[in-house]
């Protein structure tokens, strides 16, 4: 992974490379946690579902349209609940694999991940609070 996050309290860009086992990303600036949202792929896919945190997946297409509906919502969750859930976007036209390894027949699929494991799945258009209480069920 080597993304740029941006701190939602100083706006600060922080690039991010690896978080260390049992951590979650933290702004080199201001020291809060940072939204965990960022883009998966095929060979970054095992160490993404790899967090202290719950990990939720999202395999999307841009031209898909509840892709489209689904993108803001995941971005609100990841900025409300920082530090408490992991954000992962697979593009499954860019990252086949992935898609295939899980089955992922429509999308948006998202796909909940604790530990490392999967736990959860959900297909389709999910609104906010069936998706939050979720995953609060998983930290």
């Amino acid at each position: 992974m080597n993304d740029v996050l941006l701190c939602t309290v100083c706006h600060s860009k922080n690039r991010v490379r690896q978080v260390p086992d049992g951590q979650v990303p933290v702004c080199a600036r201001c020291q809060a946690v940072l939204p965990w949202l960022h883009n998966g792929t095929d060979a970054s896919f095992s160490s993404d579902i790899q967090a202290s945190v719950p990990v939720l997946v999202d395999f999307w297409a841009p031209w898909c349209g509840p892709c489209r509906v689904m993108g803001p919502i995941l971005e609100e969750i990841a900025r409300e609940r920082a530090g408490k859930v992991r954000v992962v976007k697979v593009n499954v036209d860019e990252n086949p694999q992935s898609a295939a390894i899980f089955n992922v027949r429509s999308i948006p699929t998202l796909l909940l991940f604790h530990e490392g494991k999967q736990v959860d799945s959900m297909v389709g258009v999910i609104q906010k609070p069936v998706l939050l209480q979720r995953l609060v069920a998983y930290g």
